[in-house]
């Protein structure tokens, strides 16, 4: 009881990223092995993946509602479920990092994707795809855009994540900004 809950905390949030993690794993391994499936299959498969999500995201509003220390914890991986449930982020890996807070990865990833564009190993319309999520999420984390990118963003924001942007934009967005700049001070 001397811990007032901390160790309780760190275990559920610990079992709340590995389940967000496997959610997102089972996502990705999904689109890698989509031509492996009929069409039927993947939708089945991705449909009820889609709906662990949604259970997942209503076990976290649960708790968040409950237990305000675990709200600056949770509110990443919140948004990142909206995310893959609105379908603004088609990109498991993109949703992973976004939820875990890693405006670096994101970036590193961003530069791998302008590499693999330049020798073909990506289309340009995935990379499109992926570089407007990246730049959307590490907007939502509070980093900082270049003015190419603002551009980028502006030139090719599609609806989904135009809504994803003003559904996040109050308290929650808020929130992770608190969130993110309390994990960047401990670090």
């Amino acid at each position: 009881m001397a811990s007032r809950g901390k160790s309780e905390t760190g275990k559920l949030r610990q079992n709340m990223e590995e389940q967000l993690d496997r959610l997102m794993q089972q996502l990705q391994d999904l689109e890698e092995c989509r031509d492996d499936l009929d069409d039927e299959e993947y939708e089945e498969t991705k449909k009820e993946t889609l709906e662990q999500l949604s259970e997942f995201h209503d076990s976290l509003k649960k708790i968040m509602t409950g237990d305000m220390t675990l709200v600056d914890e949770l509110s990443g991986m919140q948004l990142a479920i909206q995310a893959a449930i609105s379908q603004a982020f088609k990109t498991p890996e993109v949703i992973r990092l976004f939820a875990k807070k890693q405006p670096g990865q994101l970036r590193t990833r961003l530069s791998e994707m302008d590499r693999e564009v330049i020798v073909g190993k990506l289309s340009r319309d995935d990379y499109t795809q992926q570089k407007l999520e990246i730049l959307t999420a590490l907007r939502k984390l509070g980093e900082k855009l270049t003015a190419d990118d603002e551009a980028f963003l502006a030139e090719n924001a599609t609806a989904t994540l135009s809504q994803f942007e003003k559904v996040t934009a109050g308290s929650e967005a808020k929130i992770l900004a608190l969130a993110s700049s309390g994990v960047k001070t401990k670090a």
